[in-house]
């Protein structure tokens, strides 16, 4: 997808400096995590960060989210302060509530609307689990739990949604299944989407652009634009040509 470049900046992140402090035996320590970080994102991007375990990724979508405000620096939203109504967070587990039917899972973050039943069924239709609507998430696999978090993320229409490696530990086929799904829910109403992985396939597979991250203190490697048409198979050719470059590109 090309992103036109007149349209404007909504996610500016300047860092000046994160730390986390640590104490090793009876030191502490501050490990700096950010330090001079600075990413613009635009509207309706898919952006994949891509990096080592440990480098700053997960606490960097805290940031954005403000789930985790100790920070010099700014991060806004059209040159505003970020709303969490404006935010949708999908973690690496999926945090149904276990007392709630599946429909009623999706509906929780919107029970108040009057549509929201609506909604509820419309995504559930969209997802392929209407028939499972009443279950209980213990009744549940893995993957149908992953579909009802990914259409639950959905159900505000936020503006940012923030996906901490939502896919993993699922075998390639389910994953591969809802990362489609995630791309045909994506671009119905473009919403920008940050998407947090350590598998460089499936970062080629889904994004506009890698944002690819160092070791701490976390710098940005490398801001790659991928220009291979959607849909993606990891087989072809200009594919695997790219992941080769890429891996090139970003060894340390």
């Amino acid at each position: 997808m090309e992103i036109n470049k007149k349209k404007m900046l909504i996610l500016n992140i300047n860092i000046i400096k994160k730390i986390f402090p640590l104490k090793v035996g009876n030191v502490e320590k501050k490990n700096v995590i950010f330090k001079n970080f600075d990413l613009k994102i635009n509207t309706g991007e898919l952006i994949c960060i891509f990096g080592p375990s440990g480098c700053g990724k997960t606490t960097l979508l805290n940031l954005i989210s403000n789930l985790d405000n100790n920070f010099n620096g700014l991060i806004s939203y059209n040159n505003k302060e970020i709303t969490k109504e404006k935010i949708g967070y999908l973690f690496q587990s999926p945090r149904l509530f276990p007392w709630l039917t599946a429909k009623e899972n999706i509906e929780f973050p919107i029970k108040q609307e009057k549509n929201s039943k609506k909604i509820s069924s419309n995504l559930l239709q969209k997802i392929g689990l209407t028939k499972f609507g009443n279950s209980f998430p213990n009744k549940l696999s893995g993957g149908m739990q992953r579909r009802i978090a990914l259409a639950r993320a959905f159900s505000t229409q936020p503006k940012i949604l923030l996906l901490d490696e939502p896919f993993v530990s699922l075998d390639n086929k389910i994953a591969n299944q809802l990362r489609k799904l995630l791309i045909n829910l994506w671009k119905q109403k473009k919403p920008t989407i940050i998407f947090v992985t350590h598998d460089l396939n499936e970062a080629i597979q889904l994004s506009d652009r890698i944002i690819f991250l160092s070791n701490l203190p976390a710098k940005i490697l490398l801001d790659y634009k991928i220009k291979i048409k959607r849909p993606r198979s990891s087989n072809s050719a200009k594919f695997q040509s790219l992941k080769r470059l890429l891996s090139a590109s970003v060894k340390p």
